[in-house]
């Protein structure tokens, strides 16, 4: 059976829709799969996206994470429908959902950001691992240990997969030290193991047309809400409205500015090891001053 008739078929299965016979029309936002959107034969549509075989793991992953997100009542997520592997390709299909264009809705997607990280777990991590990107993010649950959690499944993970493709050095000397100190940040901060989205850039947000705020591509783990908020403000994309409405539902504790640059310090090592020596030079400045804060 063909790619495209398995998608047919399990579509079909799941929800009793049949769709069209043509293979549905490519779609942009996606940096990694290819992406369409297919009709069905009762007005709705769905969301497919494909890669190869081999990456599974990586849609039956961001399913079980989407559905984790959907099960909170709070933040829109789209649902999933079905994933599969067909003819060398793996496939992952949503509910179609139709964005507005516009970046309103800021303070609702605050409000409902708040109320999913209420939704929490006695351990951090999660029971499968993911991918952050295409790297693999290592979720192996730590129980009531958040300081291990992160050094070991996040920084220690990101410094080692750096040093074997050539990033060494300086950077890994600066990241051992670091790995040492930085559970001074946590001397008077004790966060909860919060449901996360994990990857909550500006891409992996939007709204749709009838207003709503919606969250899409998660990295899903539990953890400290404090790593999603600071995502928030790595490359921007969110407004002050998002940021009042979620200090009015949960406030931040007041040693968020520093812990901020520990969270995307895993970002940045992520973005290096995916697209090169770029990024080397940040990660080694956001380390150092890391560091410098806790002498």
């Amino acid at each position: 059976m063909s790619l495209w008739q398995q998608i047919q078929s399990d579509i079909r299965e799941h929800t009793g829709v049949d769709v069209s016979d043509e293979v549905g029309r490519g779609v942009g936002g996606g940096c990694i799969s290819q992406a369409f959107r297919v009709e069905g034969d009762d007005g709705s549509a769905f969301f497919v996206k494909t890669n190869r075989a081999e990456l599974a793991d990586m849609f039956e992953a961001e399913a079980e994470g989407l559905n984790e997100i959907v099960a909170s009542r709070s933040v829109r997520a789209p649902a999933p429908v079905c994933h599969g592997v067909a003819d060398g390709q793996c496939y992952l299909v949503l509910e179609h959902l139709e964005f507005g264009g516009g970046r309103g809705a800021a303070a609702e997607l605050g409000e409902r950001l708040a109320q999913m990280h209420r939704t929490t777990r006695d351990a951090f991590g999660w029971h499968r691992d993911n991918t952050i990107g295409s790297t693999p993010q290592i979720n192996t649950p730590q129980d009531s240990d958040w300081i291990a959690f992160w050094r070991e499944k996040r920084l220690g993970f990101q410094l080692e997969l750096a040093e074997r493709r050539g990033f060494g050095g300086r950077l890994r000397r600066v990241g051992e030290k670091l790995m040492e100190r930085f559970p001074a940040l946590f001397d008077d901060y004790t966060p909860a193991a919060s449901l996360l989205h994990g990857d909550l850039w500006g891409g992996n947000h939007a709204v749709l047309k009838s207003g709503e705020p919606v969250i899409f591509d998660p990295a899903v783990y539990f953890g400290d809400r404090e790593a999603d908020i600071a995502m928030t403000e790595l490359f921007g994309g969110f407004g002050r409205d998002f940021y009042s409405a979620y200090n009015a539902a949960w406030p931040l504790d007041t040693g968020y500015p520093v812990r901020r640059q520990l969270y995307n310090l895993y970002h940045i090592l992520n973005h290096l090891n995916l697209f090169g020596g770029g990024y080397h030079g940040q990660a080694v400045h956001m380390t150092e001053s890391l560091l410098a804060e806790l002498r």
